[in-house]
């Protein structure tokens, strides 16, 4: 089996990213003589205040619900080994793909995917909010840490990597695709594209397929392990979905009785395994089918090469159909989303009325500011909260904050 899935394999392939051909960064720096300019990228990333914040953000379970849920800080780390591990068994660049692991989700807003609905129905006049685009945002703009740029001036590479890790963004024409197809693509892209190409209509390097996955498979098997430990469904409720079925058959056959946090616990490392194993198999496959001898061969292949087999996508939809109807949908957990989504409303109507409530320096200069540079502001401020800092800050404003407790 070892063999069979590229166990241990450690030089990099053709194919993989070559850290010492990268096409560089927008602003000339001299090459670090410790670091290639992968693991340069990651550290600046693990040094910033967007990744600090992560610790207090909503995955799934908003901050005061138990200190065993997921964060967003500890399902980018997971994400990260993940992504590490595909890399490391397809001999790609582990550093890349780690970059993009750890960058992933550092646009998102407060309270997880609710906070991204309201703020981008807040922002519909103003362009809209994608926590994509606003993760690029971050990290060539809103980081502002450096004596000679803002962001983090990060590769080329990891900018590509992260605005488009899940595909083409427009047609070789210029023409949106995908979710952007009927409007444009989100401000933040357009912005930085009028200063630096990132080929937005190729698909991305190996690397960026690989931390994308990763994402998928990190989000499917915590959602399951945190909605088994918080009620929302019993374990036994899982034989609904074949896939879950088959591994929960597995565990009572080899540990009858075992008690439930171990069952738990088996369930989910086996599930992160079978998709991790059937990635790697299919990419392998994938890639000898393709014969790429260049990582811009990847890029130009016309698909996505590193994710899951035919068969693995239809039992991994069957998954998420499973948690959108026990977790996601589930009354407890929309209870709480319809209040933490009036904590956001409320802040950003307040604040694009009265900007100058904002603290500094974020309510700096705002009189040469239009009403769309002053909507962008404000969006910025809100999407970098932390779940804890928007309750403190609607506090602050308001006489009627939800009690999420």
């Amino acid at each position: 089996m070892k063999a069979d899935i590229g166990f241990g394999a450690q030089a990099r392939a053709a194919y993989a990213q070559d850290p010492f051909e990268s096409r560089g960064r927008l602003f000339p720096e001299p090459e670090s003589p410790t670091r290639t300019p992968f693991q340069r990228d990651r550290d600046r990333i693990i040094h910033s205040s967007a990744f600090r914040r992560l610790k207090h953000k909503t995955q799934v379970f908003v901050y005061h619900e138990g200190d065993h849920f997921r964060t967003r800080l500890t399902h980018t780390i997971e994400v990260s080994q993940i992504a590490r591990s595909l890399a490391r068994a397809l001999r790609l660049d582990e550093d890349l793909a780690e970059c993009l692991a750890l960058s992933h989700d550092l646009g998102h807003t407060p309270f997880g995917h609710e906070g991204e609905d309201v703020m981008h129905v807040c922002m519909a006049p103003f362009g809209g909010f994608d926590h994509n685009a606003q993760s690029l945002r971050v990290v060539t703009h809103l980081e502002q840490r450096y004596a000679e740029f803002d962001g983090l001036n990060l590769a080329w590479e990891t900018l590509e990597g992260l605005v488009k890790h899940n595909g083409p963004l427009v047609d070789p024409n210029g023409n949106p695709l995908g979710k952007f197809q009927d409007s444009e693509l989100p401000f933040a892209i357009r912005d930085y594209a009028a200063k630096q190409d990132l080929l937005l209509h190729t698909w991305p390097s190996g690397e960026a397929q690989a931390a994308a996955i990763a994402d998928d498979i990190a989000y499917d098997a915590h959602d399951l392990d945190d909605g088994l430990r918080a009620g929302l469904f019993a374990i036994e409720d899982m034989r609904e979905v074949p896939f879950l079925a088959d591994i929960l058959a597995e565990v009572d056959a080899k540990y009858p009785g075992l008690e439930e946090s171990r069952r738990i616990h088996e369930i989910v490392r086996r599930s992160i395994t079978r998709m991790v194993e059937d990635v790697i198999r299919h990419a392998m496959a994938n890639i000898e089918a393709a014969a790429p001898t260049s990582a811009q061969e990847i890029r130009m292949a016309g698909r996505c090469l590193v994710g899951f087999s035919p068969e693995m996508i239809l039992a991994e939809k069957e998954v998420k159909r499973f948690l959108f109807a026990r977790v996601y949908r589930h009354e407890d957990v929309l209870s709480v989303r319809r209040l933490v989504a009036k904590v956001v409303r409320d802040l950003f109507d307040r604040f694009l009325a009265e900007p100058e409530l904002m603290p500094k320096p974020w309510n700096v200069g705002l009189e040469a500011l239009s009403e769309q540079e002053i909507a962008r502001r404000v969006c910025d401020y809100i999407a970098g909260m932390t779940d804890r800092y928007a309750i403190e800050e609607h506090r602050r404003l308001f006489d009627d904050t939800p009690d999420l407790g």
